[in-house]
């Protein structure tokens, strides 16, 4: 299966960067590239793609707003935002507008394929430096306490709850099998189950809505 990327970028050099290191790979290709907002939301309703590189900074409609507008828009789509800003503020805005991975440009290529890959599959990527300063400073922005998260909570199971803990804390699943007791697959099951029931995107929607909710409290 090819992975159908639509590249965002407003630097023209860097689109082509990108489009020549996907073009160099057997499972992917770029569909398509846009130097704004208006122009990714339009080409990602046309192309329809698996994966978006979108940047953060650009004129007009930024890459958060476009990533919100892309997501309501082509639900299949995974936003990966690519940015040179090491930065809390677009961390978040960029994970609650529904992005499903985060990386600095620069990120090495193997490590930035591997991140277009695992967000296709249906994974989350977040690279360690911002995910430790993510989880560090996740609670001054959480909303916390709503009756939403209350009721979604309750369609999970005890053990589905306990996956969920271990996934917001950051754990892989194979950290979560370990801690817990069970094989690997039978945790991606739960997982999977989670997802489904709390009606979340992937992985780092369910680290926030962890906190969020206040299943599990920062120390």
């Amino acid at each position: 299966m090819t992975i159908r990327v639509l590249i965002v970028d407003d630097e023209a050099l860097l689109r082509m960067a990108f489009s020549m290191l996907l073009e160099a790979q057997p499972d992917m290709a770029p569909v398509g590239e846009a130097a704004d907002g208006v122009g990714a939301v339009r080409l990602a309703r046309e192309v329809r793609p698996d994966v978006v590189l979108m940047d953060v900074r650009m004129p007009g409609t930024d890459g958060i707003e476009a990533t919100r507008q892309i997501i309501e828009a082509c639900p299949r789509s995974r936003v990966l935002i690519l940015t040179t800003f090491d930065l809390d503020e677009y961390a978040f805005a960029g994970l609650h507008a529904g992005a499903s991975g985060f990386l600095l440009k620069n990120t090495r290529p193997e490590e930035f394929l591997t991140a277009i890959r695992s967000v296709a599959a249906g994974d989350a990527v977040v690279s360690p430096r911002i995910t430790r300063r993510l989880l560090e400073n996740l609670r001054p922005h959480l909303t916390g306490g709503e009756a939403d998260h209350d009721e979604r909570l309750g369609r999970l199971s005890a053990r589905e709850r306990e996956v969920l803990v271990q996934v917001g804390r950051g754990l892989s699943n194979t950290e979560i099998a370990a801690a817990l007791y069970l094989a690997e697959a039978t945790v991606k099951s739960h997982l999977g189950r989670v997802l489904h029931k709390l009606e979340l995107r992937d992985r780092i929607q369910a680290v926030i809505f962890a906190y969020e909710s206040r299943l599990i409290h920062l120390a």
